[in-house]
Parts: structure tokens; C-alpha cells; sequence
């Protein structure tokens, strides 16, 4: 699942990601593209490989990498511009 915030009117949506957890191969490419379709302007992740990297770069939606544990203390961290953008991938392919 995907938790989408809209940081304008704070609502939230879940989006499922059933597909992409059912993808033999290029389930981060298809997970960013669905990303990329909604419309989203920045993703926050623990880890984005380099195709879903290249995928949503190419999108120009930012990616935030976080280890933090909760997705509101991600969302707060990201709100607060406190979370660094990443400038490429975090995690080999195929890992």
C-alpha cells in the first residue's frame, strides 16, 4: 500500500500496490510508475533502487530515503524540511 498525502488540504488516500508485490521483475519500476501516475510530488522511502530511481526522476517527483520508523514521523520530517532529497538510488538493483 501506498499512503498519499496531500500536503495542501492534509487529506490522506491509500493506493494499493497489489500489483507491483505481485511482479516477478521491475516491481520498483512499476510501483514508481504508479507513483508517477497519481501525481505525486515526492516519495518517502526507506530505499529506491536505481530503476524505480531513474523512473521517478525522469517523473520529476523527489525522493526523500528515511530510516525513520513510523510514516507520520516521515511525514512530520518531511513537512518540517528536515529530510534531505536524494540524488540517486540507495540500493543496488535486484537487491
Amino acid at each position: 500500500m501506498f499512503l498519499v498525502h496531500d500536503t495542501e488540504s492534509g487529506a490522506l488516500e491509500v493506493v494499493d500496490n497489489e500489483a507491483s508485490l505481485r511482479s516477478a521483475h521491475g516491481a520498483g519500476t512499476l510501483a514508481s510508475e504508479t507513483l508517477a501516475n497519481l501525481g505525486v510530488e515526492a516519495v518517502v522511502t526507506g530505499h529506491c533502487g536505481p530503476k524505480a530511481y531513474r523512473v521517478l526522476e525522469a517523473a520529476g517527483v523527489a525522493v526523500y530515503n528515511t530510516d525513520l520508523k513510523t510514516v507520520a514521523e516521515a511525514l512530520d520530517a518531511l513537512l518540517a524540511g528536515t529530510l534531505e532529497a536524494a540524488s540517486g538510488a540507495n540500493r543496488q538493483s535486484g537487491w
